[in-house]
């Protein structure tokens, strides 16, 4: 049954043209680096220092610009990207980090299937025994290739030195671990200045977890917005000044009041035939029975869609997989997509509360899904070879940034 007021599924990420997978990529290039294309077009620099803001959207960036003095002053030259879809920190990290789509790398979600044990496995925390980071995502990251030529620095929290996370997709180089911002800026600040060249990984996500929590219209999340802004003005008054500094994210985020976060397993045949549930609330991934006919299958995608028709898109694996949306998939990677899969449109966030906790339903900000608040992510520079000469005149914006 077609959706009471259907809208057309927005375009595919734009795989090797403008999105995640291109940034570390076009650092390499900039470096020099040879095997690598600067598809984005970044100036050439001798150190490049790219930061990922987990969580700021560019929507949300824009909205809420009076509240980053500091970064409004690049807004006017940003560019978007789109993150990975699902617009989730393990698929677009892995993106990032390996500058493939996630039909490549296998990180096609936040829960998703291992078919070799028949289970839902986690993408972020602490993965399960059974699943080897290696194995999973066996491809080299961009990390590895430029550290054959460079150094290469992560900084970022000390509790993801080890991750499987960063095993799996961000491998390569040194992890310079610190617990506090101004910690990582030391940090960061002292590693660049020790080499001539480099590459270097500056991960935050204080922001993401308030918008969780709060959500991203909340006065707590404004707050870790305006602390964010403050520390990357020290962080490029800081860099050498020949540094190129860029800011990214791996995905936006919307707000879904108490009353739309619906527990679909308490709903009558929405289930029938359903094997395992994963992905996220905004982007689900539904296993099904591989006996299950296909009109036993045509018949559960019209149960979703008179269910969630108005808020949400419902489109099969062989849908998705054909359209793009996890750009090329290998052939281990195709089962771990969910058979059906249901990608909000609207305001809502799909829970199994047959698996999840009380903390699930009292999430307020999401993301996952295809809008443009959840998918869009900014590329600002914040300092470049354009600054370093500006301050060497001692005018411009690179002497008033220090």
């Amino acid at each position: 049954m077609p959706a009471p007021f259907p809208d057309p599924l927005p375009p595919p990420p734009a795989y090797g043209a403008s999105t995640l997978a291109e940034v570390l990529p076009s650092a390499a290039a900039a470096l020099g680096v040879e095997g690598f294309t600067n598809t984005l077009g970044l100036p050439s620099a001798p150190r490049v220092a790219v930061v990922m803001v987990d969580g700021l959207g560019a929507v949300l960036l824009r909205r809420h610009a009076a509240h980053v003095p500091f970064l409004r002053e690049s807004l006017d030259t940003a560019r978007t990207l789109t993150s990975a879809f699902p617009s989730t920190t393990a698929a677009s990290l892995a993106t990032f980090g390996t500058g493939l789509p996630p039909g490549s790398h296998g990180m096609v979600g936040y829960d998703v299937l291992d078919p070799a044990q028949d289970r839902i496995v986690n993408m972020l925390g602490r993965w399960d025994a059974g699943v080897d980071p290696l194995v999973w995502q066996p491809h080299a990251t961009v990390f590895e290739r430029v550290a054959e030529h460079l150094p290469v620095v992560t900084v970022s929290s000390p509790r993801f030195a080890d991750s499987s996370m960063t095993r799996a997709a961000l491998r390569g180089g040194s992890f310079l671990g610190a617990n506090t911002i101004h910690a990582r800026i030391d940090a960061a600040a002292g590693a660049l200045s020790g080499e001539p060249r480099m590459l270097l990984y500056f991960y935050l996500n204080d922001l993401d977890k308030a918008g969780h929590r709060y959500g991203v219209d909340s006065a707590e999340w404004v707050r870790a917005l305006e602390d964010l802004d403050a520390a990357l003005r020290l962080l490029a008054r800081r860099v050498p000044s020949d540094t190129l500094l860029l800011l990214t994210a791996d995905h936006g985020m919307v707000d879904v009041p108490a009353s739309q976060r619906i527990d679909y397993s308490a709903l009558p045949g929405l289930l029938e035939g359903v094997v395992h549930t994963g992905g996220e609330p905004r982007m689900l991934h539904l296993y099904l029975d591989p006996a299950m006919s296909d009109a036993g299958r045509a018949a559960l995608a019209a149960r979703w869609e008179t269910a969630f028709g108005r808020y949400a898109w419902v489109v099969t694996r062989a849908e998705a997989v054909g359209a793009g949306y996890f750009g090329e998939v290998h052939a281990s990677v195709l089962p771990r997509i969910g058979d059906l899969l249901v990608l909000a449109r609207e305001g809502i966030a799909l829970i199994d509360g047959r698996k999840a906790g009380p903390a699930a339903f009292g999430m307020v900000g999401h993301h996952g899904s295809l809008t443009r608040a959840e998918r869009e992510v900014p590329l600002l520079t914040l300092t470049g070879p354009a600054d370093a000469a500006a301050r060497r005149r001692g005018s411009g914006k690179g002497a008033r940034r220090g």
